[in-house]
């Protein structure tokens, strides 16, 4: 008996492996027909999106698209970067205009179960904060009582800001706005005495003030979660398989120590067998999802691992200077987790 299920199991697995690429998914088709990735990224926001003075788009959730090109398509740099603002960003996706949304979109119930939209993940673990002008002489959220607020239109902080002042039995004017230039423009303005987004975010908008950073103060309290993923539509399961996995790798790179520099280098030489297992990617899972051979190298050989991506453009080595707090490892006392390789 053993021996008939196992000859079963392996005509079943010769089957799929001969009609893998049918199972690749719309998506990838027309990824593959069009030569590149079309990934909607913010307008312009340091450390996470913007163009160097080359014109080439930088950031963490750039090098996140590029990894998923490396994987689908063999080229980091077939991938064709799209503007969006937070109000047209999910709409956009739905359209069919984009084929990943990799603009800081907060991974919610009601997104997830009532738009046609799947989060691949969570990248990056975020938390909702306010930003005053330091002149304001402003140091928590309780001073802003009857104050106008800035937040950014379509998003989470329309409903947390009312959540958190009513509780507390506050008021405050609500002012929405649909760019990040109309944000910026606004709030330095000074026609809001606040503005309320993630705490990565203001970061990122303060290095963008007038009379620079030091002019501005992000309040140390957090009012909400804000867990950010890669968004895809809903209904190809196999583009949505991808992403999920592209994140998973540069997640378990990292903890295996795999970095851009040395990749090859253990793909070549290691004995770990786990690890072999994870670099040598040839087996009936990228078969059924209909990629090549090899997309995890492709990948980590493109970006690095999830910590070289963080330590780039949102770390140590580039003016944010955010701290890891829970985006570091499991291992290390984060969130970032990833399941097995096999």
């Amino acid at each position: 008996m053993m021996h008939l299920i196992f000859a079963a199991c392996m005509l079943l697995s010769a089957g799929l492996w001969d009609t893998a690429t049918a199972l690749a998914g719309q998506t990838l088709d027309r990824v593959r027909a069009n030569e590149a990735v079309r990934c909607g990224v913010s307008e312009g926001l340091p450390g996470f999106g913007l163009k160097d003075p080359a014109g080439r788009w930088q950031g963490f959730n750039v090098d996140f698209c590029r990894a998923v090109a490396a994987s689908a398509l063999g080229n980091p740099d077939k991938v064709v970067f799209i503007p969006v603002s937070t109000a047209n960003r999910l709409p956009i996706l739905l359209s069919g205009k984009i084929d990943l949304l990799m603009r800081s979109t907060t991974y919610t119930f009601e997104r997830e179960a009532a738009l046609g939209v799947h989060f691949a993940g969570i990248y990056f673990y975020d938390g909702g904060a306010i930003m005053v002008s330091r002149r304001s002489g402003v140091r928590n959220i309780a001073e802003l009582n009857g104050a106008t607020i800035c937040v950014g239109k379509r998003t989470t902080y329309e409903t947390h800001l009312e959540d958190y002042f009513s509780q507390r039995g506050w008021t405050y004017k609500l002012l929405s706005i649909e760019t990040l230039a109309g944000i910026r423009e606004t709030f330095f303005g000074g026609q809001c005495q606040a503005l309320c987004s993630d705490r990565s975010e203001l970061a990122a908008i303060r290095l963008l003030a007038p009379g620079g950073p030091q002019e501005y103060d992000i309040l140390p309290e957090v009012i909400s979660k804000e867990p950010l993923g890669p968004v895809v539509r809903r209904g190809d399961e196999e583009w949505f398989t991808l992403i999920k996995w592209v994140l998973f790798a540069l997640i378990e790179a990292e903890e295996r120590g795999v970095t851009q520099a040395n990749v090859r280098t253990l793909r070549n030489s290691s004995t770990d067998p786990g690890l072999r297992r994870f670099l040598d990617s040839d087996s009936l899972p990228e078969k059924s999802l209909g990629i090549s051979p090899g997309w995890v190298v492709r990948v980590i050989e493109a970006v690095g691992n999830y910590g070289e991506i963080y330590e780039r453009h949102l770390g140590s080595q580039s003016r944010l200077k955010l701290d890891r707090g829970l985006n570091r490892l499991w291992t290390q006392g984060g969130l970032m987790y990833s399941p097995p390789f096999r």
